[in-house]
């Protein structure tokens, strides 16, 4: 390190505390990064990749990015999940000796965005710390952008994972002796930032923390604000007081029901669009966007909050010209939870103070309309607002209507604020309004037409003529300032002292609007906790106008509860009704009671058995989130937790298959669920060969029937399985009904009693356009396996029960092994005993459906 030069060893030093970051080291006017942090910022922001000396033998790898665009690049960088210390002059380099002073002024992180493009206004952006305890795991989660603090505890690491994706966590803070594997699991499954903190003491943080009295919770959370305090380097003065919470409290949704039932992103583009969150989002602030989405991830489970908050989209509904008025006034509110961060953060700037001024300017106008409702709740909510009275005439009376973006360039306070100010300003008008006068006079006195005063930076003010006529000026008044190609630029005594004192006097507004504004800017901070009470205030009324108003577009219904029986009349999924024409949609209706607790669900694929599935769960999730449902009439229980094993896809990542991921799916169901929670199963078993799948399917109904006694809807291809119903009381069949006209199947989408008797499966090759050769032979083929007594798919699984326990083997072979025959005291001919042979070496488990047709086919032309 002694080779190189001060400012690189300067360099190095501050770069090894930031070892995991890249180090925007400040030069001038440019952030500069040397060694690998700038051969990686050349590739990943595509900037040049130049070199300097440093004192080493070798040049130094080197790139940079103006200071004036460093936001972008520094965007660029997080987005990917980097990190990033600004690294500032902390002197002034002209009263510096030797090496300019620099330090670390923040460390930006993916999970502490303040502002820019990696901030979704209508989405929280969660950073989280966890703690492993003896008996589970501590959790906290903040929220830096708005000051919103959780914490908890949570039984398993699946939980801590699943918390992890409902908040859409961008960065993990753990102790550096935290186990890697779990650590390993989080990284796998999302786009999350590890960190590390050990666990120190958290005085500074003791206000927001002191209700805590679970050691665990205080450690898990400090942990957390340690980090926070230890890479802003700066005032946290708006986090909130934590709030612990408990998942028991809500209903539970795992992460593959929240994924499945698509929530709030969907399966395939993993966007927002054709997700139940895309449905309902109505709201007009981007912190009541926010609250509608903890709202879905957290349904209630206390019927009496569930009824207060139906109550008052009823009411609002009830008041259309009111519920109106109200979401013309909301369109005006800004983002007042951020707003109030980035005055603490001290990063606000006077464009930000207009915005939270015209909010606060709303506020009484939306008490208004609330008064005007008479509902409880909506009385209560206007009760508890805050109009800020008080900060809104400050900021009325300190700040222009168009301030600059820039909070140093002047032209941001009002004439009248402060009487000094006002004192320059006049100094400064008068000053240009006497130099314009001059420009006339010179003019005159001259006689050059041409003749102007100019200004620049580098010379002041000066009078400029045309060479030409330089002649024309009187001798000894002038004198020369500056030489063009075509003029001369000149001064006079009285130019000069009027340039001083105009000059003075903007240089000291600047500094006075600066200063003044950071003075109102702590003033706003002592209002940030009435500013964070009146947004929640403001996002609470948001979402359940925007209830009310999807409610009445969409003609759902308010839905009623009960102890156990569900009753949907007419049901919609929600989703998919938006996407289509509501006309074409069909309806259906689902019942649950007392005596009948599952419904096993047969019919063709494509038509509709897991639409009509998911849209139970979603209209169940609407209605204890306070919504009304997509039915003519809906009576529901209050479910504890809500299951889905829908769809097939493999987990490339963990390795796991899709049969794996369904029996992970399934097991997680069965281990975890209650008489109390609602379970969808999508077609158990179909991962794997047919008696197995069989089985299983079976075996899990039997399981949830007499040890669980949850309510499920179970779909299966299984036709066999309808015959159970003969044997378990809780269970009935119903089919999604289908026709054939002209040989084509047409799917009605219309849920029926009793099982289908046919799936359709060729049909819906037919309808996938695959070639007509192939469609033709697979019917070919099927004609043969139905017609052909040998080769017949088995009864219900329950009447081959001892063909399973006889069985040797694992897997079941596909043909029931049958003894050679006799003919007339002789043994079977030689060539079905050769068939019989080759029917003994085919492995299944390595074919095809359609290669074991083929086979199939092959070995019967064999027999004929």
């Amino acid at each position: 390190m002694a080779a190189y030069t001060p400012m690189i060893q300067q360099y190095l030093k501050i770069k090894a505390e930031y070892q995991d970051a890249f180090l925007f080291f400040r030069l001038g006017d440019f952030y500069e990064m040397f060694f690998e942090d700038a051969k990686k910022a050349s590739a990943e922001l595509e900037i040049t990749l130049t070199s300097r000396d440093g004192g080493s033998a070798d040049r130094i790898p080197m790139c940079g990015v103006p200071y004036h665009s460093a936001p972008g690049y520094i965007e660029t960088l997080i987005e990917k999940g980097y990190k990033v210390a600004i690294c500032e002059q902390t002197e002034d380099p002209k009263q510096a000796k030797g090496v300019v002073r620099r330090e670390v002024v923040q460390l930006i992180t993916p999970g502490t965005v303040m502002n820019g493009k990696g901030l979704q206004e209508r989405e929280n952006n969660y950073i989280a710390s966890v703690s492993e305890f003896s008996s589970c795991y501590g959790f906290a989660v903040t929220d830096l952008s708005t000051g919103e603090n959780q914490v908890t505890l949570l039984n398993g690491f699946d939980e801590v994972i699943s918390e992890m994706y409902s908040l859409n966590v961008r960065e993990l803070v753990a102790d550096p002796d935290f186990p890697q594997d779990a650590l390993k699991k989080v990284t796998e499954r999302s786009k999350v930032t590890i960190s590390f903190q050990s666990a120190e003491k958290w005085d500074a943080f003791s206000p927001i923390m002191e209700h805590l009295t679970d050691d665990r919770l205080k450690e898990t959370f400090g942990r957390l604000c340690t980090y926070l305090q230890k890479t802003q380097k700066r005032s946290l003065d708006h986090l909130q007081k934590v709030k612990v919470y408990k998942l028991q409290d809500f209903m539970k949704i795992d992460i593959y029901s929240k994924r499945n039932l698509e929530l709030t992103e969907t399966i395939r583009s993993k966007g927002k669009k054709g997700s139940l969150l895309w449905l309902l989002d109505e709201t007009k602030t981007a912190m009541g966007g926010r609250m509608l989405k903890q709202w879905i991830d957290r349904p209630l489970l206390s019927k009496t909050e569930i009824e207060s908050r139906l109550d008052t989209v009823q009411s609002l509904l009830n008041h259309y010209f009111e519920r109106e008025d109200l979401r013309e006034k909301l369109k005006e509110v800004y983002d007042l939870e951020r707003l109030a961060g980035r005055v603490a953060f001290g990063s606000v700037n006077a464009r930000d103070l207009i915005q939270l001024k015209k909010s606060l300017q709303q506020v009484p106008a939306i008490k208004e309309v609330l008064s005007g409702i008479h509902h409880a709740a909506l009385r209560e909510i206007e009760h508890k607002i805050d109009p800020c009275t008080e900060l809104c005439e400050l900021l009325d009376a300190a700040l222009v209507e168009n301030p600059p973006l820039s909070i140093k360039d002047g032209n941001i306070m009002k004439d009248g604020f402060h009487e000094q100010l006002d004192q320059f300003r006049d100094a400064s008008r008068n000053g240009k309004s006497w130099i314009a006068e001059l420009e006339q006079q010179e003019r005159v006195r001259t006689g050059i037409k041409s003749l102007k005063i100019g200004y620049n930076r580098v010379f002041g003010y000066y009078i400029e003529v045309t060479r030409a006529n330089a002649h024309l000026l009187e001798e000894g008044r002038y004198t020369r300032k500056q030489t063009l190609t075509n003029a001369e630029r000149y001064i006079t005594p009285e130019l000069k002292e009027k340039e001083t004192l105009i000059l003075e006097a903007e240089e000291k507004m600047v500094d006075i609007e600066y200063q003044l504004f950071t003075e109102l800017r702590e003033q706003v901070k002592h209002f940030i906790p009435n500013l964070q009470s009146l947004a929640k205030c403001i996002s609470e009324l948001d979402v359940l106008q925007c209830f009310a108003v999807i409610s009445e577009k969409r003609h759902y219904t308010k839905p009623v509860f009960s102890d156990g029986e569900l009753f949907i009349k007419d049901g919609r999924h929600p989703v998919v009704e938006k996407v289509m024409n509501s006309q074409e949609y069909v309806p259906n209706d689902c019942y649950f009671s007392e005596d009948r607790g599952m419904l096993l669900i047969t019919g063709p694929n494509m038509s509709g058995k897991s639409t009509y599935m998911r849209q139970v769960a979603l209209t169940s999730i609407l209605a204890q989130i306070g919504c009304f449902v997509p039915a003519s009439e809906a009576v529901l229980p209050v479910f504890d937790q809500i299951f889905t094993r829908i769809g097939a896809a493999d987990d490339l990542i963990s390795g796991q298959s899709t049969f794996m991921v369904e029996m992970l799916e399934a097991k997680n169901a069965i281990v975890h669920a209650t008489g109390k929670s609602l379970i969808l199963f999508d077609e158990i078993g179909r991962g794997t060969s047919t008696y197995d799948g069989m089985a299983l399917a079976q075996a899990i109904i039997e399981h949830i029937h007499h040890h669980i006694g949850a309510k499920t809807l179970f779909s299966t291809h299984y036709h066999e399985l309808t015959s159970l119903a003969d044997e378990l009381p809780m269970l009935q069949n119903v089919h999604v009904s289908a026709v054939e006209e002209n040989g084509k199947v047409v799917f009605l989408h219309k849920i029926k009693e009793g099982p289908a008797d046919k799936s359709y499966g060729i049909h819906v090759a037919e309808l996938a356009e695959l070639p007509q050769n192939l469609i033709k032979r697979a019917k070919e083929i099927l004609e043969g396996l139905e017609g052909e007594q040998t080769a017949k798919a088995p009864a219900a699984v329950q009447e081959k029960r001892q063909t399973f326990e006889k069985t040797d083997d694992a897997q079941l072979s596909f043909f029931s092994e049958q003894p050679a025959r006799k003919e007339s005291g002789r043994q079977a001919p030689k060539k079905d005993l050769l068939v019989l042979e080759q029917i003994r070496a085919i492995n299944l488990l390595e074919m095809t459906p359609l290669d074991a047709m083929n086979e199939l086919y092959q070995l019967q032309k064999k027999l004929k």
